[in-house]
């Protein structure tokens, strides 16, 4: 071609060769100057080593890439969260993923931080009645020290690998009520994900709770509870849980958890191998032979102290009238024993009180009648009402007049005790009082022919 006769003619092959090698360097400058003037984002580029020769060949050109890639720190360092929320007005709970170390009988929990900025302490009382002063007097108060890892901290002496979660069997433990709602059903919902491989450390640890339990303890958990009061060793895990996730009174608040009430019920059956699903479904034309089959069974719960049944006789003969087969229990007796027999009736009914937590073990659809003395409106609503309808149970509520309550024969007619009982709820400072009235001298002598409709209703509700 001209063009390269040209260069053939004017240059010498040693010249070109020198022309081609400063037209490359020239190339080559004039790129690296483009780049630092526009700034491009160099993130994207390959780093480029050249080595160029002016001697011999230009074949010995050589070019080499080093692909330069990020270089990772010794460990990852995030963001840590707050790990204590003392702000929930039901429990206060911390939970921490890490380096957790627990000296128990020194009731001192120490979580080892990185963050060198502060160290931060909480007390945590850890039992689900937060407010309450009378329960809560009786917990111990754990202190939880977030401590920097430089700091000096207690060496471990016995480590585990799985989860804990630390609680109290203190405060109102022992009535049959607030077993279920401050620490069982708390505890379902903050260890049940953990599907048995969670550690229970408990204090004010008492072992008949733990025994009269032990079903449901040991299907939350695979391990022997440890009785951390009682511990001088220093005993270190990766992550804990300090107190219960509690939201609703004997219930659970889905929007807050990811597991409901039913969910709960559920696996207490399974706990207890209860075999009773679905309450009896009477047919709305069924023959005598038929109704003999499937009759409808009520259990009602008596009481032997306060918020007794005086006229219980008259109420079972109105039942069975109706076509109910009735028992009549305190349910005092070994808590798997309860539960078959619970769970064996279609109809719960009882006067507001402990006895009535036992609809836990009603088969489903099953109902519960409520008997609600003067001025347990409210107490009534929150304990038992409330709670019967997310597990799936049908409720009916008998409010008692003025003449069915015992008070009547104890106060004036015009006294405010009968007169205006309390409609809404009651401060913890007034809680006292109101028990001592309402809850502690108050028995019921049931109207039969006023109670007869509430009777029948049941029996519809088991038609539906």
């Amino acid at each position: 071609m001209k063009y390269d006769s040209f260069f053939a003619r004017s240059f010498s092959k040693h010249e070109q060769k020198k022309l081609g090698i400063g037209a490359f360097v020239s190339c080559f400058i004039l790129a690296a100057t483009f780049c630092f003037l526009f700034k491009p984002e160099i993130r994207h580029f390959r780093v480029v080593n050249v080595k160029v020769s002016l001697r011999g060949s230009p074949k010995i050109l050589a070019i080499t890439e080093e692909v330069t890639k990020p270089k990772k720190p010794y460990f990852e360092i995030e963001q840590e969260k707050q790990i204590c929320n003392v702000l929930h007005p039901r429990a206060d709970l911390c939970e921490m993923n890490g380096d957790i170390r627990i000296h128990g009988n020194s009731s001192t929990i120490f979580f080892v931080s990185i963050d060198e900025e502060k160290n931060n302490s909480w007390n945590i009382r850890p039992y689900a009645r937060k407010g309450d002063d009378r329960a809560m007097d009786s917990v111990t108060n754990l202190i939880v020290k977030k401590v920097h890892i430089s700091q000096q901290i207690p060496i471990c002496t016995r480590n585990y690998t799985v989860p804990a979660v630390v609680f109290s069997t203190k405060g109102y433990a022992g009535n049959h009520f607030h077993d279920f709602s401050d620490v069982l059903i708390p505890l379902f919902q903050t260890s049940r994900r953990f599907n048995g491989e969670v550690q229970f450390l408990i204090t004010n640890k008492m072992p008949w709770w733990i025994k009269k339990f032990k079903p449901v303890l040991q299907r939350l958990s695979k391990y022997e509870v440890i009785d951390i009061d009682k511990e001088n060793e220093v005993l270190c895990f990766p992550s804990m849980t300090i107190g219960l996730k509690a939201n609703k009174e004997f219930s659970i608040n889905t929007s807050e958890s990811h597991y409901s009430m039913m969910d709960f019920t559920r696996f207490l059956k399974s706990t207890y191998s209860l075999k009773r699903k679905f309450a009896v479904r009477l047919k709305k034309n069924a023959d005598d032979d038929q109704r003999r089959k499937n009759k409808p069974r009520l259990l009602i719960i008596s009481r032997s102290r306060t918020r007794r049944f005086t006229n219980i006789e008259a109420i079972v003969t109105l039942a069975r009238s109706l076509g109910f087969k009735v028992g009549v229990e305190e349910t005092r007796e070994n808590l798997a024993q309860v539960a078959k027999k619970v769970n064996s009736f279609d109809v719960l009914m009882g006067v507001h009180g402990a006895g009535l937590t036992n609809m836990v073990f009603l088969p489903e659809n099953a109902s519960v009648i409520q008997i609600v003395g003067l001025g347990m409106e409210w107490v009534s609503k929150e304990d038992f009402e409330i709670p019967a309808m997310d597990m799936n149970l049908k409720y009916l509520g008998y409010k008692i007049s003025v003449n069915e309550s015992s008070l009547i024969q104890q106060y004036p007619l015009e006294h405010h005790v009968l007169k205006d009982p309390p409609g809404n709820m009651i401060s913890p400072k007034g809680w006292a009082s109101y028990r001592k009235v309402y809850l502690d001298q108050q028995d019921v002598k049931i109207d039969v022919n006023r109670f007869r409709g509430t009777l029948l209703k049941a029996l519809e509700l088991l038609r539906s």
